[in-house]
């Protein structure tokens, strides 16, 4: 893999937005071909490399980049919707993309220099980067095991991570650890196309089932300087920015939910003796259930939707003289993402409860493959727990007490007495 050309001038532009039909325009026929293959993908777990690599082609993984780097200056709102569409044709590609335009993020938000501009290179060329964050097994909350040293003049990385999403097709990982010189928390940058870096594909969870969120393990895995990143850099609305990412996901399954329900209404012929109807589609209960289905789902992509703005005008506040504009933007992003939270995982859940109720014994057949919404929606769901969520929100409704921006999971105390 070589390294782009070094940019002279260093890019002062920021994404702010663009047209969004024409943009999604350009990915709706990807779109369109990856829903064709999720349900083979699902029965088989296949994980979706040709889809992945379509994306990358189109230059999927560069719409937050600006224009005048390459990319197509999306606005955060923009994105999500995006992401929101591609959810609905299969809700693993969104997640498996995650840590990827996580990792744009923060460049976007770094300052402008040659070596920011290098990444918005590869972002433009197609270049992805997976997630490796999370550690497993007695790990006391707080610590951080992988480690990245100095080894014969060169600094590497060496260590265990889990949930690494997206890693498998991936060119980079943002790899989070720690320096074993002054254990200084740091983020690395690290290449997949080394011997160092081994990937599996050991998730094991009932939905989500094809994200590649599996166990990546770093053994003297080189990292060049100037892609280690001091963790205080990182940009303050990371953990609203990763919560939009389920929000986006859910909605997808909700309108997923609404359009398969549609669908096997319309093509259903068995009716029952007790029914409304000479033909289901006519069914007067039957319309009823899947119009409160659509009405989930467009209430879960409305609120999804609302939820991205603060995060845009955070980005945006990064870059102007205004501290204060800066910080109340941040807690709103961290705010509202986590009301999204609260109230869109009920929605798209009981949607995909619902989509049964409009259908007979047959719609449980595994070859269908129905209660992929639920398990979906249900894993994704799970990943940030909601409890925790609402008592953040309750607090700064209450107490205006600031959410907080960075949390971690580890081993605890233990119980005591």
């Amino acid at each position: 893999m070589t390294t782009p050309a070094t940019p002279t001038t260093p890019i002062t532009a920021l994404s702010t937005g663009t047209g969004y039909e024409p943009l999604a325009a350009r990915f709706r026929p990807i779109f369109q071909r990856i829903a064709e293959g999720a349900l083979a993908r699902e029965t088989t777990r296949t994980l979706p490399h040709e889809p992945i690599a379509w994306l990358k082609q189109a230059g999927f993984g560069a719409v937050r980049v600006p224009r005048e780097a390459g990319g197509a200056g999306a606005s955060l709102p923009q994105l999500f919707q995006l992401l929101t569409e591609l959810a609905e044709a299969d809700s693993n590609l969104p997640q498996a993309l995650r840590g990827h335009f996580a990792f744009v993020e923060d460049r976007l938000n770094a300052p402008p220099s040659a070596q920011r501009d290098v990444w918005f290179q590869r972002f433009v060329a197609g270049e992805l980067v997976g997630n490796a964050w999370t550690e497993v097994g007695q790990v006391a909350i707080g610590d951080v095991i992988t480690k990245v040293s100095q080894k014969n003049g060169q600094w590497v990385a060496n260590g265990a991570k889990f949930y690494s999403t997206g890693s498998i097709f991936a060119d980079w990982i943002d790899l989070y650890a720690r320096r074993a010189d002054d254990n200084a928390d740091l983020i690395a940058a690290v290449s997949t196309h080394q011997p160092g870096v081994q990937q599996q594909d050991d998730w094991d969870g009932f939905g989500q089932r094809t994200t590649g969120s599996g166990t990546s393990v770093y053994e003297d895995a080189h990292v060049a300087p100037e892609n280690i990143f001091p963790f205080e850099t990182r940009f303050k609305y990371q953990t609203a920015f990763y919560q939009l990412f389920h929000l986006a996901t859910l909605a997808g399954i909700g309108r997923a939910a609404e359009r398969d329900v549609s669908q096997q209404v319309r093509e259903r012929q068995r009716i029952f003796s007790h029914g409304n109807a000479g033909h289901v589609s006519q069914d007067v209960q039957i319309q009823q259930v899947v119009g409160q289905i659509a009405a989930l789902a467009y209430a879960a992509e409305a609120t999804a939707i609302r939820a991205t703005l603060p995060a845009q005008r955070a980005y945006e506040a990064r870059f102007r003289d205004d501290v204060e504009a800066e910080r109340q933007a941040n807690i709103d992003a961290e705010i509202e993402s986590a009301k999204g939270q609260i109230v869109i995982a009920d929605l798209v859940l009981r949607a995909a409860t619902a989509l049964f109720d409009a259908l007979g014994a047959s719609s449980v057949s595994r070859t269908k493959a129905l209660d992929r919404h639920w398990r979906n929606a249900r894993t994704v769901a799970s990943h940030n727990p909601i409890v925790y969520k609402a008592k953040i929100v309750g607090d700064w409704a209450i107490n205006g007490t600031e959410p907080p921006y960075v949390w971690q999971i580890g081993s605890g105390p233990g119980r005591k007495g």
